[in-house]
């Protein structure tokens, strides 16, 4: 019962460093990246979709993405998503089949501007861990009274240090993402 807790609460707290490492993506960084846009959603037909389910999604170069769309209907609706999009500032300009998106320039104070939104994500995750822990962490103290207490506190030590891993890997991902931003 008790190796069921932890191995749950693993599970999720990957799950949750995961999740951090995609947000983290979606954190521009000079570069025109193709994950920068996955997570934008089009008004196509009436219903949210993701952009990668829309369309290609190609590097021209360092600071341009061009956006095949797999319907050409859809066009002017993915060019209004992008410009809509918020911490993007990217350009988008259409000429009938592909979407162009030109990056801009990053800002010294725009770069500083991310790395606060990076660190943000980054807390969020870790929030997220604890939370799972403190879950974990009832759900052992329930258990108590049929696997006793030298049993769960061994428990809660290895829960422990399953949260401190994975708050490092967070930290280890932010430290990453706040060098690539502030690259010049």
């Amino acid at each position: 019962m008790i190796a069921d807790v932890l191995a749950e609460a693993t599970e999720k707290m990957t799950k949750a460093v995961e999740v951090a490492k995609e947000d983290y993506a979606t954190v521009r960084t000079g570069r025109a990246n193709p994950q920068l846009f996955q997570k934008i959603l089009v008004d196509y037909y009436g219903t949210p979709t993701p952009l990668g389910q829309l369309a290609s999604l190609q590097n021209q170069d360092a600071r341009t993405l061009v956006i095949t769309p797999y319907d050409k209907s859809a066009l002017k609706e993915i060019e209004k998503a992008i410009v809509n999009f918020p911490n993007l500032g990217a350009n988008p300009s259409n000429d009938g089949t592909i979407v162009r998106v030109t990056m801009p320039e990053l800002t010294e104070d725009r770069r500083k501007e991310y790395v606060k939104i990076v660190k943000g994500k980054a807390e969020d995750a870790k929030v997220a861990i604890r939370n799972i822990r403190r879950k974990a962490k009832e759900d052992l103290d329930k258990l108590k009274s049929e696997v006793g207490d030298d049993e769960v506190a061994r428990a809660e030590k290895e829960l422990e240090a399953l949260t401190k891993k994975h708050t490092d890997g967070v930290d280890e991902a932010l430290k990453k993402k706040e060098a690539e931003l502030l690259e010049v």
